[in-house]
């Protein structure tokens, strides 16, 4: 079993940054990819970035390429998404998730959301014109 704690969600203006974390704590040896998603109300939860722990792979979502960035500190059992250029569509509920594989029998991590095994209790984003 592994337990997720996220934290670092906040409000901010457009054009602002934040960083989030997610402390990972259990059996991370088996449940390698850690992947961040988002949801808003009303809508289906949407990948956002995806990472191998145990080195290799890199994946996020075409909507925030250039401007998130997912990074990982081992020693801490901690994963980081560092978001730049933050836009008022990017407020929602941030979720981090871990699982065996980033996409299991799916062709992108972002669509393997049945995948991941584990889930945090979220981080809220909120972010102001």
């Amino acid at each position: 079993r592994v337990q997720l704690v996220e934290s670092g969600g906040g409000s901010v203006q457009a054009g602002g940054s934040l960083r989030l974390s997610c402390a990972a704590s259990g059996d991370t040896v088996t449940n390698p990819c850690m992947a961040w998603f988002r949801q808003v109300p009303g809508k289906e939860r949407e990948g956002i970035a995806a990472i191998y722990t145990n080195g290799g792979y890199t994946d996020w979502h075409d909507s925030v390429e250039g401007r998130f960035t997912i990074s990982q500190d081992n020693a801490k059992n901690t994963v980081y998404l560092q978001m730049n250029s933050l836009e008022p569509e990017d407020a929602a509920m941030y979720y981090c998730a871990a699982g065996p594989s980033c996409t299991s029998a799916y062709p992108t991590f972002w669509q393997a959301v049945p995948a991941f095994k584990y889930w945090g209790q979220g981080t809220q984003v909120t972010v102001s014109s």
